[in-house]
């Protein structure tokens, strides 16, 4: 595999999967700075006296209650983190951005609020509106006068948006567009002042957006939707009939909308992975505190091995899922800074900075949004009986928790868009994935390098993140060439595929994490880092091995079948790991400690 050594920017989104990475070239959360702590301390105070204090009374809606919350944000400056100055934000960085994401994580509904605030209610009007545009909505939007909503989602437009029935039409006097259609599962559409509204102009093939404001005549509001979780997030049907938009509120150009949307939702995919790592770390903080209250026997819960398994494997996948978040956002901000030193509109540089890393982006989603799940299902199971019970918190964690796998693209829409957009590149010449593809082919045929080991520190993680890149390339490269066409439509394969490149990129990104961090802090004092770097690699094997056999067992047979078995077997082969005492000196940490401590 190829290194890059260059800096930081020589790394392209979806080139992990040919590429090393040099460890020092990666941001790791361990690095941040004074002022974005104090940014992460100012939002988790926030929810810690606004929010958590009354998250019974947000789920019943009181009436005026979440607006009256946003308001309190806004002036607190948490809805302008990443707002430029000029429109009266404090003009942070992504990484930043995405640090007030994960503590604003752990508030439940209000999350889900602030969210789509922040991201796709705001996000549209600062990277695709005109200079009027951009004056006229972002300061409101960034003090939180304003709110505001996206609404791209149709009872028949679901997954497949630019399908939708929305229809816009010129006036005859050339002054406003006139709107109608439905759209539905709007979050913040019972408050939102200024929605952002996709529909197709005439018999355009593809989608354009409005900037609409609520008191625009033609608007109606359907009741508040009763959902499984988030019952505190505002969540309505809106309808246009006849709804005038003046021309001049048009985003961007005609037929542009799909485009925003796919560039709008890549943001949103990784600001989900920041907002699950924090409800992840509540939630991985609530079953420390109750295993260590709980009784049974005569003992706290946090004794027996069956519990310390639970809350190891929490903080295993909590801490692995924030070293890929983290990475992936610092790549982002890069490949922005890249862009504009080089003379790129600063919006149009991050839009474009975002769309490098679209594959990591939809890896982040679909890693953080399962973390959430498994966490929160462990965390039920921690509390036992309490756990069911709707006076305990994780009654309210667990179900407010399973819409992560739907938001932003469901989880299996975006599994499958992981792979079309590696594969799309490279048929583009972006990636050069048929050369090592190839070159991986002809490892099989030869004698497996028996050579002396390297005995370094990190040799053996480095050696087998290695071969799991070589599994994914053999088992993709394979799918290409013998489905070809046929491939799109094999969902179940491509699936598979995309389950071994994310658990490839989560790996690889702890590797990293941890080798710097053991380089700043020593060994010694990264015990238990090493603990969940080692159980995670061990574990990932044994899932990278199970995927690729799947994949390769729906399109191979005979010798061809064999062979590459037999690959597979080679590349996720590891060393035997006590995975038992490793999880349970990661449990003592956290069981001594009280809390998530990494």
């Amino acid at each position: 595999m190829e290194t890059t050594n260059q800096g930081k920017t020589a790394l392209k989104g979806g080139e992990f999967l040919i590429k090393e990475t040099n460890a020092q070239d990666v941001f790791i959360p361990e690095e941040w700075s004074e002022e974005q702590l104090m940014i992460a301390q100012t939002c988790q105070d926030f929810l810690d006296t606004e929010v958590l204090p009354i998250l019974d009374r947000i789920d019943a809606q009181e009436e005026g209650l979440m607006p009256a919350l946003m308001d309190k944000a806004g002036e607190l400056g948490l809805l302008g983190v990443s707002i430029p100055e000029e429109y009266g934000g404090f003009g942070k960085d992504f990484v930043t951005s995405m640090l007030s994401a994960e503590v604003t994580g752990g508030g439940h509904s209000f999350s889900v609020a602030i969210s789509a605030h922040t991201g796709i209610g705001t996000l549209p009007i600062l990277y695709y509106g005109n200079a009027e545009q951009k004056a006229k909505y972002i300061p409101k939007l960034a003090s939180g006068e304003w709110k505001g909503c996206y609404c791209l989602t149709e009872p028949s437009a679901g997954s497949d948006a630019n399908s939708g029935k929305t229809k816009a039409v010129l006036s005859k006097d050339g002054k406003h567009y006139i709107l109608n259609g439905q759209k539905m599962w709007i979050t913040n559409g019972g408050f939102a002042h200024v929605l952002t509204v996709f529909a197709k102009i005439d018999d355009d093939e593809n989608l354009s957006a409005f900037i609409v404001e609520r008191d625009f005549p033609g608007i109606s509001f359907n009741p508040e939707e009763h959902k499984m979780g988030i019952k505190g997030s505002s969540t309505r049907q809106i309808f246009f009939n006849d709804c005038m938009v003046p021309v001049e509120n048009l985003l961007s150009e005609r037929q542009n909308g799909f485009k925003i949307a796919v560039n709008i939702l890549n943001i949103g995919r990784i600001k989900l992975a920041a907002a699950a790592l924090g409800g992840s770390k509540r939630v991985s903080q609530k079953s420390i505190e109750y295993a260590n209250e709980r009784l049974q026997f005569g003992r706290p819960i946090a004794k027996y091995g069956a519990i310390r398994y639970k809350l190891a494997e929490q903080a295993i996948r909590i801490y692995a899922c924030e070293a890929a978040a983290y990475r992936a956002s610092q790549n982002i901000e890069d490949a922005t800074a890249a862009l504009m030193a080089g003379g790129m509109d600063a919006g149009k540089a991050k839009l474009k900075g975002i769309e490098q890393f679209a594959v990591e982006a939809a890896i982040m989603k679909v890693n953080g949004s399962e973390v959430l799940d498994y966490v929160c299902d462990e965390g039920v199971q921690i509390y036992g009986g309490m756990g069911y019970s709707a006076e305990a918190p994780m009654d309210r964690a667990y179900r407010d928790a399973r819409i992560n796998r739907i938001f932003e693209g469901t989880n299996e829409i975006n599994r499958m868009l992981i792979v079309d957009m590696m594969l799309k590149r490279a048929m583009k010449g972006e990636l050069d994935l048929m050369g090592p593809a190839t070159k991986v082919a002809g490892e099989l045929m030869s004698i497996p390098d028996f050579g002396a080991e390297d005995e370094s520190l990190f040799a053996a993680e480095k050696k087998y993140i290695a071969n799991f890149k070589k599994a994914v390339l053999m088992v993709a490269g394979a799918a290409v060439q013998k489905l070809m066409m046929e491939l799109s439509k094999e969902q179940e394969v491509l699936m598979n595929i995309a389950d071994m490149m994310i658990d490839l990129y989560i790996a690889e990104s702890l590797q990293l994490r941890v080798e710097k961090l053991v380089s700043k802090r020593g060994a010694e004092a990264c015990a238990e880092h090493l603990d969940i770097l080692r159980v995670y690699i061990n574990d990932a094997a044994d899932r990278i091995l199970i995927a690729g056999k799947e994949a390769i067992n729906s399109f191979a047979q005979g010798d061809e079948q064999r062979m590459m078995l037999m690959g597979l077997k080679r590349f996720t082969k590891t060393q035997p790991l006590n995975t038992k005492d490793a999880r349970r000196r990661i449990a003592a940490k956290l069981i001594a400690e009280n809390r998530y401590c990494f």
